[in-house]
């Protein structure tokens, strides 16, 4: 079962979905849960809830402002001990979650890690000129801190300062020897971004230097695809148990009227996330609307991907994942052609000898054996994978599907 909660453009409540599939959630009912006090505390803006279970009860994690200052948000917890989430009846408010200090806290997060619990937070801290930074601290229960806060970043790259200096939104993924944690910077507009911490899997996740920052953004805007500001990410995986996804928002549009926290429209979105062969996280770019991703396989490491002509030759574990990814799309007489992902508005077409990319596509075939795929063109050949290059041949290559 998948649950799927997030802020309403009202910001006045919280809601929840739930689907056994990823793509039910789409159109899954929203069933509320709590919505805010008419006046006082907790009655401004209600945003960014995370839903967690922890020792059989479901919490919800939240920020709130106050009727008087809709900006002096703040951490609260909900908590229900049924078994069902969706049931609005089981629901209570647990209260505030504290930290070291009364100020500016949201986006809360918490996982277990060799069998202790951890929170991550967003929060202004009196002594930093800035925005956002986040902090980290071990729990003593769902709803308070066992230890002090340890700093692990704050905002100081240009890409972490466009507009606010803001690190918020962290998300953790536990893979490989090593603690990866997401997170958010800059404005809610187009240059919102994600970045990326990691620490190893034995290293003390209190101790700031466990913690290494990358130094560029992993996850931006991509004019190409439509999809402007991505950020606010969580993880999950897909329906087979084993494919990681991940889940964020964004935009399909740039220009903005007004002040871009008032604008509802960044939209949740999922897609698979992919792995470098040293175990680390690549992430591509965020994809645009249409059916499944794929990428072509002649070899265990071997990618066919486009180069900058939009010739389509083949990589070793390339690092440029979205060069590599293709949508097969249905077409004429059960044949389909082949579109990229990163530059939408171009198709597999055969060139001579040669095979790019072309706003006229080629049609082709697909037939399937035990280890993969071959690919016919419609006018005759095979695409076929030699010396670097894909290139029309009579003989097929099998290529594998990732």
């Amino acid at each position: 079962m998948y649950y799927f909660t997030g802020s309403v453009p009202e910001y006045d409540r919280i809601a929840l979905r739930g689907a056994p599939t990823l793509a039910g959630l789409t159109s899954a009912p929203e069933t509320v849960i709590w919505r805010r006090p008419a006046s006082g505390q907790m009655a401004g803006h209600i945003w960014a809830p995370e839903l967690h279970r922890i020792d059989g009860r479901w919490y919800v994690y939240f920020a709130a402002g106050d009727s008087d200052d809709v900006f002096r948000i703040r951490t609260y917890i909900l908590e229900s001990p049924l078994a069902d989430p969706l049931d609005p009846a089981g629901w209570t408010l647990r209260g505030q979650l504290l930290t070291e200090w009364d100020g500016f806290t949201l986006d809360s997060t918490t996982f277990a890690h060799r069998g202790r619990r951890y929170l991550v937070w967003a929060q202004s801290e009196p002594e930093i000129a800035v925005n956002t930074s986040l902090y980290i601290a071990r729990m003593a229960t769902p709803w308070s801190l066992a230890t002090k806060p340890t700093r692990i970043t704050t905002p100081t790259r240009s890409w972490e300062i466009q507009g606010y200096r803001v690190n918020e939104g962290p998300a953790v993924l536990v893979r490989n020897g090593r603690v990866f944690l997401t997170f958010s910077a800059s404005a809610t507009d187009a240059r919102y971004c994600m970045g990326l911490l990691t620490a190893s899997a034995n290293a003390d996740l209190l101790d700031r230097d466990s913690w290494v920052k990358t130094a560029d953004p992993i996850f931006v805007t991509s004019p190409e695809t439509a999809r402007y500001g991505p950020g606010h990410n969580s993880f999950t995986v897909a329906e087979d148990g084993v494919t990681d996804v991940l889940v964020f928002h964004a935009r399909d549009y740039r220009d903005i009227t007004g002040d871009p926290l008032y604008d509802p429209n960044r939209h949740a979105r999922v897609q698979k996330l992919y792995w470098h062969p040293d175990g680390t996280p690549l992430f591509g770019v965020p994809v645009g609307d249409g059916g499944p991703i794929v990428r072509l396989s002649p070899g265990r490491h071997d990618f066919v991907r486009h180069d900058d002509a939009g010739v389509l030759v083949i990589a070793r574990a390339p690092r440029d994942l979205a060069a590599t990814q293709f949508r097969f799309e249905a077409h004429d007489g059960g044949t389909e052609v082949i579109r990229s992902v990163d530059r939408p508005d171009l198709h597999v077409r055969i060139d001579g000898p040669a095979v790019r990319l072309d706003p006229t596509p080629t049609a082709f075939r697909r037939s399937w054996n035990r280890h993969g795929v071959t690919i016919e063109a419609e006018g005759g050949g095979y695409l076929h994978a030699g010396h670097g290059t894909i290139t029309v041949a009579p003989e097929p290559t099998t290529f594998r599907l990732s």
